[in-house]
């Protein structure tokens, strides 16, 4: 079992669209509250996810399928930021953002009656969200301080992770409104143990530096295709990716620097609400 953000995805934990959204009821009710930019259009969630799936199973990805739950937002797709997996065990995280916390127990309740150990949770004040963190090896990592996540957060996370793991802090840039997010992976997604795709306007350099300093080598996303999230790729395999459509210049990188570029249509499951493919899911497996 391997701790990275690359290696192959053995078991992955997603909210399928259905389960988030439910209905466009419930999406009229939530979107301007949450700050989805647009009122998704529930039917076209469903079908958008539908194609995500199919990349999924294509792969030979075995799925958690969470639940619905009457407490959760249709912010609940985006289950990457409620838990962190690590070699003892998963993380509950407690979110920034509080409409979300519910998520993690749901979380941590459903995957533990499938076998998987919880090790702890962050306690309030702390705060820490799962898309303010990444692997690049069993022994470094690097989490992001900023609005969802906070200093008391990130030194539960270390007691957790243990003194073993080098924790990178990296400070983040305050986003335009105290309810939007910004996190790490906004600006790196690690695809092979030796590439990342990365924002390099925004990344501190003393981040770049201790990135160098694990052999990283960059595909560097172009400033027109950062908004729409171009940062925001999954691997779901060694330079296997699955990214958002309509961002040319990223995929022609990526393909460049020997990738396989799964794309999908995200405007409703991701580009209303601002989460990618990372966001939408949870890695728990991945092959070493």
């Amino acid at each position: 079992m391997a701790f990275n953000e690359y290696g192959r995805i053995e078991q992955l934990a997603i909210r399928p669209a259905q389960a988030a959204f439910r209905d466009q009821a419930k999406a009229t009710a939530e979107w301007q509250d949450l700050r989805f930019h647009a009122e998704p259009d529930v039917e076209e969630a469903f079908r958008e996810y539908e194609t995500l799936l199919s990349i999924y199973e294509n792969a030979g990805i075995s799925l958690h399928k969470l639940p619905a739950d009457n407490s959760l937002t249709l912010d609940a797709i985006y289950v990457r930021d409620a838990a962190i997996i690590s070699p003892n065990g998963l993380i509950l995280c407690n979110m920034g953002r509080e409409s979300r916390n519910n998520e993690p127990a749901i979380h941590g309740e459903i995957l533990a009656s499938k076998g998987i150990n919880v090790l702890g949770r962050i306690e309030a004040p702390g705060k820490v969200e799962g898309g303010d963190f990444i692997w690049l090896n069993e022994k470094a990592a690097a989490v992001g301080l900023g609005p969802r996540t906070n200093e008391e957060g990130i030194r539960q996370l270390h007691g957790l992770l243990g003194e073993d793991v080098d924790l990178h802090v990296v400070p983040l840039p305050a986003p335009d409104h105290p309810d939007d997010v910004f996190h790490l992976m906004s600006m790196i997604s690690p695809v092979d143990a030796d590439l990342a795709v990365i924002y390099r306007p925004l990344m501190p350099q003393s981040f770049l530096d201790w990135l160098d300093g694990h052999g990283l080598g960059y595909v560097e996303v172009p400033e027109e295709e950062f908004l729409p999230m171009g940062c925001n790729v999954l691997a779901i395999a060694p330079r296997e990716v699955v990214m958002l459509d309509r961002l040319p210049e990223t995929k022609r990188r990526l393909e460049a620097a020997g990738c396989k570029v799964h794309v999908y249509k995200g405007d409703e499951i991701s580009r209303k609400g601002e989460g990618g493919p990372t966001c939408l899911t949870r890695p728990l497996v991945r092959s070493a």
